[in-house]
């Protein structure tokens, strides 16, 4: 019974498959690479049937896989007859290229390094016949984690040095023996990202290279494409699929991450013609709150928010469900939690919630405590990495962390501070914003992001040296707005002034806006901003300095309950009070003083 050819047969006669399969039957010496036979036979096929023709040879001369392909490449499934990962994979690879042109192209050569092939082999072939062959080995590691190729040709087919290049697949093999490190779950991912022009003045694709270098992949490549109208099936039309697995092989790439949100349907596709793990923009930031998340809310908030993004896109996702347990697009929930069905699904996205509420319940006792007495909230708000936590760290000394990394704080911190004239503030550092931030992730973390509808005062950080910052902070407003945060009094810090030519002179308002310049990494504008928080919140409040008789005492707890008190002593004829009250309370407490 003749063996299973692979590949792409379509329109190919039986008679002529049959005949691709016969190549099985053949097998090469000991100290044979490849034989005429061979060589002659897969070029005879691949001149009447115009695709290429792939072939795998075991270190004892057997065929162990034939493929074709198209008239470009062809896949190579991947292989291993050797069990030791330090080793070679013990198969080498024989490939024809049917444009006569035998050198390896920049796939073969990648296809070599990532599947650790004893060797890569290829043919060219003219009218039928062979003309040159190429073999390539694996050599010695570059100095940049990648190992250099060594390719030996033009080979004349029917006389091939056989001996010598069966004696380089050992050599090869000590080689990547003698210096390949174990595989650990540190080392970078290589990734590929995909992103379509929207036409907007926005990098998109250089924001998406800063949250992949956050989760931990190294970027090895960026397509961008023209605007274009979305395929449903691939989202970028199987064309174009194939040019990128053409670059993925090229590139070693483990990984493709894609700007936009893709179905289950376009990710499944694209992970089969890629050859590699697919996610996608939203994926990636939620896999990074995985990873930053501290907090037991945090972490709550972010699986709730991955549950719900994954349960419509479990479907058909086999393949990406096996692969889980490691890598990017992975972290948070886990194999178990995704593997099991959408009802028991559906009922931890209730526990879930359930938690939450009651997670909540427990802040908003701790924040109600916090803020006796009504002081005053100032939340800060902003893009990922315009400065908030260093912000807070130069008015508090809080010692939060305050890396140059999208999404360095996801848990919010709130720390309480004395302005020059002693009022009380207490200021609160939230997860910063992004362009295209998901939907679930809003929802699941809106009690958190509590702390930004019940301010007094918000404070939008902006990293004014940021070429975008005008889009980012149209961003910030949507966001804001979504929150139902929109019409809070508000002033646009404009972080990171040390960083433009010249640092500018804070005008205090643009119109009817508040604004501040500053640098949070070294103080410069800071008192300008506490003096405009302090007339803002003024502002807002009227002052009272009364001294309340000891019998109508009640005045004291309710200027403690609605107002900020700026002092307090007892005299002999009463307690001398100083404070600030919204005008609705300063009216009622007239009347409690009548």
């Amino acid at each position: 019974m003749a063996q299973k050819v692979n590949g792409n047969l379509s329109g190919i006669r039986s008679l002529t498959v049959e005949r691709i399969s016969s190549i099985y039957e053949l097998k090469m010496g000991q100290k044979e690479f490849a034989s005429f036979e061979l060589i002659s036979l897969m070029s005879e096929l691949t001149g009447e049937i115009g695709r290429e023709i792939s072939v795998y040879i075991t270190r004892d001369g057997r065929i162990a896989d034939v493929s074709v392909g198209s008239d470009k490449k062809v896949d190579m499934p991947s292989m291993r007859v050797v069990r030791n990962e330090d080793r070679l994979c013990g198969v080498r690879c024989l490939h024809t290229h049917p444009n006569g042109d035998g050198r390896p192209s920049g796939v073969d050569l990648g296809t070599l390094r990532s599947m650790q092939l004893d060797s890569m082999a290829s043919v060219g072939v003219m009218n039928g016949k062979p003309t040159q062959l190429y073999a390539a080995f694996i050599g010695e590691e570059n100095g940049e984690g990648g190992r250099e190729a060594l390719v030996y040709g033009p080979l004349r087919p029917y006389k091939l040095p056989n001996a010598a290049l069966i004696a380089e697949i050992y050599l090869s093999d000590d080689r990547f023996r003698s210096v390949t490190k174990a595989v650990t779950e540190s080392e970078p991912e290589r990734a590929i990202l995909v992103g379509i022009d929207s036409g907007e003045n926005y990098d998109t694709l250089e924001e998406l290279k800063e949250l992949a270098k956050t989760a931990g992949a190294e970027v090895v490549g960026s397509v961008p494409l023209k605007k274009r109208q979305i395929d449903n099936a691939t989202y970028i039309g199987s064309g174009k699929a194939e040019e990128l697995s053409l670059m993925g092989s090229e590139l070693e790439a483990d990984l493709f991450i894609f700007d936009d949100e893709l179905s289950a349907i376009q990710q499944r596709n694209l992970e089969e013609i890629l050859g590699a793990s697919v996610i996608d923009r939203t994926t990636l930031i939620l896999d990074i709150f995985a990873s930053r998340a501290e907090s037991r809310e945090g972490k709550l908030q972010v699986e709730l928010a991955q549950l719900k993004y994954r349960l419509p896109r479990l479907l058909g996702q086999g393949q990406a469900l096996s692969r889980l347990g490691g890598g990017i697009g992975t972290r948070g929930p886990g194999e178990k939690k995704l593997e099991i069905d959408r009802r028991r699904i559906r009922r931890r996205i209730f526990e879930l919630e359930e938690e939450l509420s009651e997670v909540e319940k427990q802040r908003e006792l701790r924040s109600s405590g916090r803020r006796g007495g009504k002081t005053p909230l100032v939340a800060l708000v902003g893009y990922t990495n315009a400065g908030k936590s260093t912000l807070l760290n130069a008015l508090t000394d809080a010692g939060v962390l305050a890396e140059d990394k999208l999404f360095a704080t996801l848990d919010p911190v709130v720390r309480q501070i004395e302005p020059p004239n002693g009022t009380g503030i207490i200021l609160s550092d939230t997860v910063g914003f992004i362009n295209k931030l998901p939907h679930d992730l809003i929802n699941a973390f809106r009690s958190t992001l509590d702390e930004v509808r019940e301010a007094d005062l918000i404070l939008h950080v902006i990293d004014v040296s940021s070429d975008y910052h005008d889009t980012q902070m149209r961003v910030v407003e949507d966001v804001l707005s979504e929150l139902g945060a929109g019409d809070t009094p508000r002033i646009d810090v404009f972080n990171k002034c040390d960083l433009l030519p010249e640092f500018p002179e804070s005008p205090g308002r643009d119109g009817a806006r508040r604004r501040a310049f500053i640098s949070a990494r070294d103080g410069r504008g800071t008192d300008f901003l506490l003096t405009s928080v302090e007339e803002m919140l003024s502002a807002m409040r009227t002052a009272v300095d009364v001294v309340i008789p000891y019998s109508k005492y009640e005045a004291v707890g309710f200027i403690h309950e609605k107002g900020t008190v700026v002092l307090e002593e007892h005299l002999e004829d009463g307690t001398h009070v100083k404070a600030y009250l919204d005008e609705k309370d300063a009216g009622q407490l007239k009347k409690l003083l009548k």
